[in-house]
């Protein structure tokens, strides 16, 4: 049964720029990881300051073992810094991770 993770991070304003050029510049390791199908970053409109990162697993061992490999990886190297600068800081000022399995799924027809 596939598994969906939805990572809630809360970023303010003055921050978002940041989070969105980090995500697109990030490495690409989840795209190869072994049962990953989907991701999206999902950017508030009104009424919120959290962000959604949307990702679809084809299993849950498959989320984990991402977590405990890649996912480490990548976070662990973090986000580069220009040469003499600082490392940076997060984006994101706090996060939860909600889980969800797909118990029904429809797309366009064909």
């Amino acid at each position: 049964m596939a598994v969906v993770k939805i990572n809630v991070l809360t970023v303010p304003a003055e921050q978002r720029e940041v989070l969105e050029k980090r995500f697109a510049s990030r490495a690409g390791a989840v795209e190869n990881s072994d049962g990953f199908e989907w991701f999206e970053l999902l950017r508030p409109v009104e009424g919120t300051d959290q962000y959604l990162v949307y990702t679809r697993w084809a299993t849950e061992e498959d989320f984990q073992a991402w977590m405990a490999g890649p996912m480490q990886a990548a976070h662990r190297q973090g986000p580069p810094a220009a040469e003499g600068a600082a490392p940076q800081r997060p984006a994101a000022s706090g996060s939860t991770l909600w889980s969800f399995e797909v118990v029904q799924s429809a797309g366009p027809k064909a």
